[in-house]
């Protein structure tokens, strides 16, 4: 499997997670719960339909992370690979079968 292969896995398998929190798990930070459940339900929405990635703020082309201003607050998402136990990073993240994915969305000052 070539580089260029490996980057779409890996961008479809974090676009799976972010737009539908399938395929991992979905962290939010106590900065974002104290916004409420309505401000939280509709950022994650907001991140589920977010278009500004770009080679600005996602220079791998993963898919893994960008901020965005939401309820007037700058919110950050970014997800990490680890491996199945969540004892460390994935040996393979384009291998969902050995790949834990995490998005922890937090507050700009939370991270």
């Amino acid at each position: 499997m070539t580089n260029n292969e490996r980057t779409k896995i890996i961008r479809a398998l974090n676009d799976q997670l972010r737009r539908q929190h399938v395929g991992g798990h979905v962290m939010l930070t106590p900065g974002i719960r104290a916004l409420g459940n309505a401000v939280v339900a509709d950022l994650l929405a907001e991140i589920a339909r977010f278009d500004g990635i770009s080679a600005g703020n996602d220079p791998y082309e993963e898919h893994d992370c960008a901020t965005l201003v939401s309820a007037g607050k700058r919110v950050i998402w970014k997800i990490d690979y680890y491996d199945r136990q969540m004892t460390c990073g994935s040996p393979d993240p384009a291998d969902a079968n050995v790949t834990e994915r995490v998005m922890t969305v937090m507050l700009e000052g939370e991270y």
